[in-house]
């Protein structure tokens, strides 16, 4: 079965991937998740507060957004907190390149156009085959209106873009107030792929001790629905490659993102839970339901239920919202 795919400008023997986690910290694993067919390696990210401190020598002396307090940086994490400092990051695109033969997709995090260009350059210098931009950025500065962040945002793509020549995927979160738009206006930029989305990990509080503690919840398949949403909605409106990250754990997953219009699937949650096995599970699980369907090839699956494809577009539209408040049916609570 042909399970062949375009992503990012690069031909891969099939659409699975592992999404980015500090799994890319230890060869050993990386090569395992080669071995188990992994079809390219994303790197987690390299923050923007590492270069600043880099840079500057202290967090303290970077150029702050317009409108932030300077209380607000005693938020940021201290050095110990990465795993990889600017230098180590680089170290480890050209060991990676070195230890496996796949794609290895290098990632920057920041908000602010600060060292962005600057580090892509090195990134692709070091050998990436490609970068991931994550737009993290929760809009809390009082005072932005959500079109500056917009626009800063853009303006960091395009000197990302305009600075290196290997292909720029974008990571978006769903947080906009007209994503489609934006999407639009980044596909203007000659992106070369979006990453739908980004996973904000949400702080708790600890009442007792009036602690702010920071939590990891693992994704679930109920995850996925959004990204099928706009997978669907963007799949042949722009011409960026789409990947879906997020609430992909077994093959029935993939496919409906595949059939959404997902160029390429990453998965970092199943991984965790299950190992570098759980990515070769899915691919012979894919092929396996292409093969008794009657499909000839993985692209003749792909985007089959977008928007622009599926036999019931409204499902996808605001049309559907009325249908699922009104089929849904009321039940007497059971007797105590």
């Amino acid at each position: 079965m042909d399970l062949t795919t375009r992503y990012l400008g690069l031909t891969l023997p099939h659409p699975f991937m592992p999404g980015a986690s500090p799994m890319v910290d230890d060869l050993d694993l990386v090569r395992r998740l080669e071995d188990a067919g992994a079809a390219a390696i994303v790197m987690h990210s390299l923050f923007e507060e590492q270069i600043t401190r880099e840079e500057v020598g202290t967090i303290r002396q970077m150029e702050i957004v317009s409108g932030s307090y300077p209380e607000a940086l005693t938020y940021f994490p201290e050095p110990e907190a990465f795993l990889l400092g600017p230098e180590k990051y680089l170290d480890q695109v050209r060991h990676l390149k070195q230890a496996v033969r796949i794609p290895v997709i290098a990632s920057l995090n920041g908000a602010t156009p600060g060292g962005w260009v600057t580090f892509a350059t090195r990134i692709a210098e070091a050998g990436a085959d490609a970068l991931e931009l994550n737009l993290y950025d929760l809009g809390a500065h009082d005072g932005e209106p959500g079109f500056s962040l917009e626009r800063r945002f853009l303006e960091i793509v395009r000197s990302v873009k305009a600075a290196v020549r290997i292909p720029v995927a974008v990571k978006l979160s769903p947080f906009f107030s007209s994503l489609g738009s934006f999407a639009s206006e980044l596909d203007g930029l000659s992106v070369d792929g979006l990453v739908l989305f980004n996973r904000f990990y949400q702080p708790d509080i600890d009442p007792e001790t009036l602690d702010v503690t920071p939590v990891l919840r693992l994704s679930t398949h109920d995850e996925l629905l959004l990204r099928l949403r706009w997978l669907a909605m963007l799949s042949g409106r722009v011409k960026a490659s789409l990947a879906v990250t997020g609430g992909v754990h077994d093959a029935r997953d993939a496919i409906k993102a595949i059939m959404a219009g997902a160029d390429a699937v990453q998965m970092v949650s199943a991984l965790l839970l299950r190992g570098p096995k759980a990515l070769a599970e899915v691919r012979a699980d894919v092929t396996r339901f292409l093969e008794e369907h009657e499909y000839k090839s993985l692209a003749q699956m792909k985007g089959s239920m977008s928007l622009l494809s599926c036999p019931d577009p409204a499902a996808y539209e605001r049309a559907n919202y009325a249908r699922v408040l009104q089929s849904y049916k009321l039940t007497e609570p059971a007797a105590i």
